[in-house]
């Protein structure tokens, strides 16, 4: 859904996480395969979504991704595989 606020990751080409911020995600996740998005993403594309968190303001979403990014490699996995399960 369009213009809510959400906390996301993608998986990079190279096997690395983007942990993002938007109100439009569906555009902002084609942004960073046309290679317009964050530097970070660039040469490192094609990238998916595997991981998203709506929330009901953006400074909440902004703290969230914030939280995630300072985790290691290892709780971002445990909390991405336990939120595709939710999902499915």
């Amino acid at each position: 859904m369009e213009n809510e606020h959400v906390m996301y990751v993608l998986l990079c080409s190279d096997g690395t996480y983007y942990t993002g911020y938007t109100n439009r995600l569906e555009h902002r996740i084609r942004m960073h395969n046309e290679e317009k998005g964050a530097k970070y993403t660039r040469g490192r594309t094609p990238v998916s979504l595997v991981y998203q968190v709506s929330y009901p303001t953006k400074e909440e979403a902004m703290k969230a991704e914030y939280q995630f990014k300072q985790l290691p490699r290892t709780q971002k996995e445990t909390i991405i595989k336990q939120g595709k399960r939710e999902q499915e």
